[in-house]
C-alpha cells in the first residue's frame, strides 16, 4: 500500500492565488488529508480520486463502491454543482445572488432564495452564541482593512468606529423563507465563513445520491467522510501544526465510524500581513473590527455547515472565551495555541467524550 498526501502542494497553490470565488476571508485551510489514494487495492473495490478547482481553492473527492462506478458522470455532476453554488453564494462574483443583494441600497425585502436564507439563519444562531464575535455582516470591515486586496491599510480609529455602526446581524432580517431585508442600506453580507462547509455537505449529498457509501469530500481543507477505505481501514485526517513557515502534522484524527462526520479547522497563522513590525491576521472580531491573534481551532460535527461556522466563531473568541461557550453548546472543538514557543492544546467536553474518533 502506498500512501499519498496532497496537502502541501495544494496549500502552496492556494497561497499563490489572487482571486477567490467564495472568499475565505475569515479563515485559512490547515488540514492535511492523509491517505487519499491507495495503490494496490483490489480492482473490484478500487479507490477513485476526483479533483478540480472551485471557490478559489482546490477540491478532492475520494470514493469507492463495489460493482463499479461511472467516475466521469460523477465528476460532471460535481462540476455542475460547484457552478451552481458559485452563482448563488460567491462574494467574488458581482452577479451572484448574495452580491446582488449586497449591491442593493434599499430596506425593502430582496429575493435571494431559500439556500441563502437558511445559511443566514444558521450563522445567526452561532453569532448569538459567540456574543457577536462571529458575524456575516463583517464584509465592509474586511474591505476596510485591505484584506480583499494585497495591501494592508490599518484604518484610523475614527473610520473604524464609523464602519462598525454598519456591522450587526441585528440589521439583517429574514422576512420570508426566500428573502433577506436590510434595516441599514449599507449592510453587506459575506457568506465565506459558512458557505464552504455548506458546499462540502452539498457535494457529499451528491455523492451519496450516486449510491456511494464510502467517500471523503474535501474543499480547501474542509471535509466530510463516510464509511471507510477499500481495505477496511478508517479515514485519517491530520491537523496542521500552527507554524507560519512549516508544514507538519500536530494531531491525527482516525475516523472509526461509518456515519458521516465533518472536520473543519480554522487558523490565523497562514493568512496575514506584516506591517511595521506588527502582524495582522485576516480574522476580525466583529465587535471591535480588529484582527484577532489566536492560532487554530478544529471542530468535529455531523453537520459540515454548523462545523464551518463554529470553527470560525471559536477562532474569533479564542481559547479562554471559546471553550465555555463551546461546552455550553455541545461543540467538539480542539484549540491549539502557541506560548513561549511551545504548543498548548485545550479541548471541550464533547471533544474528550468522542467514542468513534481517535486523536493522536
Amino acid at each position: 500500500m502506498v500512501i499519498v498526501s496532497v496537502a502541501i502542494q495544494r496549500l502552496d497553490a492556494i497561497a499563490g492565488q489572487a482571486s477567490r470565488l467564495i472568499s475565505k476571508s475569515l479563515k485559512w485551510p490547515v488540514v492535511f488529508v492523509i491517505a487519499l489514494v491507495l495503490i494496490g487495492c483490489d480492482s473490484s473495490n478500487q479507490m477513485h480520486k476526483l479533483s478540480g478547482s472551485a471557490q478559489g481553492t482546490t477540491w478532492h473527492v475520494s470514493v469507492w463502491q463495489s460493482g463499479g462506478l461511472d467516475v466521469n458522470a460523477l465528476q460532471q455532476r460535481i462540476d455542475v454543482e460547484f457552478n451552481r453554488l458559485d452563482r448563488s453564494l460567491s462574494n467574488y462574483r458581482s452577479d451572484s445572488d448574495i452580491e446582488r443583494f449586497n449591491a442593493t441600497e434599499t430596506t425593502a425585502p430582496v429575493e435571494v432564495g431559500s439556500e441563502i436564507v437558511e445559511l443566514v439563519e444558521a450563522a445567526k444562531q452561532v453569532s448569538q452564541a459567540s456574543q457577536g464575535c462571529y458575524d456575516l455582516t463583517i464584509k465592509p470591515l474586511f474591505d476596510l482593512w485591505g484584506f480583499s486586496g494585497q495591501t494592508l491599510i490599518p484604518p484610523d480609529p475614527v473610520t473604524l468606529t464609523q464602519q462598525l455602526q454598519h456591522i450587526s446581524f441585528s440589521k439583517l432580517v429574514t422576512p420570508t423563507p426566500t428573502q433577506l431585508r436590510k434595516t441599514d442600506p449599507q449592510l453587506h453580507v459575506d457568506l465565506s465563513s459558512i458557505a464552504q462547509g455548506y458546499s462540502v455537505g452539498r457535494i457529499a449529498t451528491l455523492v451519496e445520491a450516486a449510491g456511494i457509501q464510502n467517500y471523503l469530500v474535501e474543499i480547501g481543507g474542509e471535509l466530510q467522510t463516510r464509511g471507510h477505505k477499500p481495505d477496511g481501514s478508517p479515514w485519517r485526517i491530520g491537523v496542521e501544526r500552527p507554524l507560519p513557515g512549516g508544514r507538519s502534522v500536530q494531531k491525527t484524527l482516525t475516523i472509526r465510524q461509518d456515519a458521516p462526520v465533518s472536520v473543519m479547522t480554522s487558523g490565523t497563522y497562514r493568512h496575514y500581513f506584516d506591517e511595521q513590525g506588527k502582524r495582522y491576521s485576516h480574522v476580525l472580531d466583529a465587535r471591535t473590527g480588529k484582527p484577532v491573534t489566536h492560532n487554530t481551532v478544529s471542530v468535529i460535527n455531523d453537520n459540515p455547515t454548523v462545523a464551518d461556522a463554529w470553527s470560525t466563531a471559536l477562532l474569533c473568541l479564542g481559547r479562554e472565551a471559546g471553550i465555555p461557550i463551546a461546552n455550553e453548546n455541545g461543540i467538539a472543538a480542539l484549540f491549539i495555541t502557541t506560548h513561549n514557543n511551545q504548543f498548548e492544546e485545550a479541548a471541550t467536553h464533547r471533544w474528550h467524550s468522542m467514542k468513534t474518533i481517535e486523536v493522536h
